[in-house]
């Protein structure tokens, strides 16, 4: 039945079947994240480091209805330049699919198709989560439920610092999902290595990862795994500039109304703007340093499988 909507490049699916380390990755950042043409060149030189780290990459989207894993480099061009490619969390799916229309996945989208591939690790910038203000707003973000129950692991630079990182912490903590801390003990802030707040565990090796991936599957233990990789030191942001910029981007954010969906690729935006595009070479840095490390906990999981 999933032939009917799935779509799986020729190379990704004989990695699949050949137990081969196979490493997802999401396409909001290709049509949401970043202007023509550094979305696509950040996107194939995203998928070249997972090469580069004995994976094979699967960059996953939905076009004309149809769930794409595997997008050729003609597929990420196309996704870089076109207009009305709507952002795809696991709500919105079954009416792309129906409207054949365009969609660029999202953690929470790219964790659902990934896993009806088979595909068990995932490398991002930053998950979303609650947001400032919840309380009152109720914003929480799809990722966190579908880290609750999907198996796949997220590699990420931790919460994107626009985020109530504090709540989101306690959330994830209430379904059981494990933080670890790659090579720290501290839950990076995306665009720095410092938050305040603790991870769950740190782990220093990615045979360590894989390792307790395979015995928390094994043992029936749903959901994924967030491994919070922080920015290289050399191209993190200064704590008090980033902190100083995303209170104004919220600012402006809560006299403009804007909510949901809209609210991160907004105060992402304005951060660059405040920033003056220094927020954007971090972030490029820090989903590049995401993809080598995905790959190397890929091929450990492949080794163990």
């Amino acid at each position: 039945m999933l032939e009917k909507y799935l779509e799986v490049n020729p190379e990704v699916r004989e990695a699949i079947e050949s137990g081969k380390p196979v490493v997802a990755l999401e396409s909001t950042i290709i049509s949401h994240g970043m202007p023509y043409p550094k979305n696509v060149e950040t996107a194939l030189n995203v998928e070249r480091i997972i090469r580069d780290n004995g994976a094979i990459p699967a960059t996953i989207a939905i076009l004309k209805g149809k769930l794409k894993i595997g997008l050729t480099a003609e597929e990420i061009e196309y996704l870089g330049k076109a207009d009305n490619v709507i952002k795809t969390s696991r709500r919105d799916i079954p009416f792309i699919i129906v409207q054949k229309a365009d969609g660029a996945t999202t953690v929470a989208s790219t964790m659902i198709i990934a896993a009806l591939a088979g595909i068990k690790v995932f490398a991002t910038g930053g998950i979303g989560g609650v947001h400032r203000g919840a309380t009152e707003t109720f914003d929480v973000s799809a990722d966190l439920e579908e880290l609750a129950h999907t198996d796949v692991a997220v590699v990420c630079a931790g919460a994107k610092s626009i985020l109530d990182i504090g709540l989101t912490l306690e959330y994830l903590e209430t379904h059981g999902v494990p933080v670890v801390g790659y090579q720290t003990e501290e839950m990076p802030a995306f665009y720095t290595r410092k938050s305040g707040f603790r991870v769950d565990y740190r782990v220093d090796s990615p045979e360590e990862i894989a390792g307790a991936l395979k015995a928390k599957w094994d043992l029936g233990l749903e959901g994924g795994m967030v491994i919070a990789n922080p920015i290289e030191e050399q191209y993190q942001m200064d704590y008090d500039t980033i902190t100083s910029a995303i209170e104004k981007a919220l600012e402006e954010a809560e006299e403009k109304g804007i909510r949901g969906k809209e609210s991160t690729p907004f105060l992402l935006s304005k951060v660059k703007e405040i920033t003056g595009g220094d927020s954007l070479e971090s972030n490029i840095k820090l989903v590049y340093n995401n993809a080598a490390l995905g790959a190397k906990i890929a091929s450990e999981l492949s080794k163990l499988s």
